[in-house]
């Protein structure tokens, strides 16, 4: 169910040709529609509680997507579909539903499905059950808070789909502070025979994982895509620009702390090192607070060389769209769409 609505949400944004680049390597999309990082809150329960895995949604999301941000793949057109018609009531602030879905719409059921594994798995006492018991509100709060970052309006904009980024990963790191410390306690009070089972149950995920996905690794999810890979289209920016000298030298910087921010996510991948559950969500807060900074860094720079365009450049900056490479030709994007829409 989550890859469908993901897949079929995100290459709602297909034209022209132009799909693919903004897939992470495990499958995963970086952004649907105007929403970045679908299923948020269930990418960092799912690597806390079960480890990475041969499929780690958390780790694929990096550089590439920050890339997505300023070269968008959905035009105008795709993206009021995620809003309600113009007129209808609460059009200005409410979302279709399968968006409220892909946003986190997350009731206690949905955030503390984990909670109930791991208490059939411990057996818990007492104590430990009204540890998980605290767990399982943390889990819910946490959730809240992603959700709440959940977009209401479209962004036709490079500095403001940035912007949207941040938010949500300020969201998602707000969210791990809170589950944070109920997770230490909960599993501080385990002995080794629980902390036995509860490894054991989080390898049957593991294995679950892999059967559906035996051609995906953690080297695709973790490795983040290197800039050289991602090609700037710099010959169609200065083609419909026709940017001044110094408008050149704010896209020359703007291209450099692009390079300081993938180099940032890539040291950052470590997805392997943490062997428990609280080390895995500490592991998932600093990554996300390597993130953080990446975007910042990129999106302060953005906005300077954005308030150096006109109004037409503007325009024209938002709609070219990611370079196309081999693996985007038409042939080769629709036979793939094929697969990924059906599944095979």
């Amino acid at each position: 169910m989550r890859a469908r609505i993901s897949a079929g949400a995100a290459l709602a944004g297909w034209h022209n040709g132009r799909t693919g680049w903004w897939r992470h390597g495990n499958g995963g999309y970086g952004w649907v529609g105007p929403l970045f990082w679908p299923f948020a809150f269930y990418d960092i329960y799912d690597y806390a509680f079960w480890g990475y895995g041969a499929w780690a949604p958390f780790w694929g999301y990096g550089y590439d997507d920050i890339y997505a941000g300023m070269f968008a793949p959905y035009g105008y057109d795709a993206l009021a579909g995620y809003l309600p018609p113009r007129g209808s009531p609460g059009a200005r602030d409410a979302a279709p539903a399968w968006l409220a879905q892909l946003c986190g719409e997350d009731s206690r059921d949905i955030a503390g499905l984990p909670i109930d594994l791991v208490q059939q798995a411990i057996e818990p006492t007492e104590a430990q059950r009204a540890a998980l018991d605290e767990l399982a509100n943390a889990s819910v709060a946490a959730a809240q808070k992603i959700k709440a970052a959940c977009p209401t309006t479209i962004s036709l904009t490079a500095p403001s789909r940035l912007a949207y980024m941040e938010q949500r990963i300020e969201a998602m790191i707000a969210a791990v502070a809170i589950v944070q410390p109920a997770l230490d306690r909960f599993y501080s009070l385990l002995n080794d025979e629980q902390k036995v089972r509860l490894n054991a149950l989080a390898e049957d995920q593991r294995r679950r994982s892999s059967a559906r996905n035996r051609d995906r690794s953690l080297a695709q999810g973790c490795d983040v895509a290197q800039v050289s890979a991602l090609k700037w289209p710099t010959e169609e920016i200065e083609a419909r620009l026709r940017p001044t000298d110094n408008q050149r030298a704010s896209f020359a910087v703007l291209q450099d702390a692009s390079v300081s921010a993938a180099e940032m996510l890539k040291t950052s991948c470590q997805a392997d090192d943490a062997v428990t559950p609280s080390a895995r969500l500490a592991a998932a807060g600093k990554r996300l607070d390597t993130m953080l900074q990446a975007v910042k860094l990129v999106r302060s720079v953005l906005d300077d060389f954005y308030a150096t365009l006109s109004d037409e450049q503007k325009a024209q900056f938002e709609a070219i769209g990611p370079r196309r490479t081999a693996s985007d030709h038409p042939e080769t994007s629709r036979r793939r769409r094929g697969r990924e829409v059906f599944g095979n």
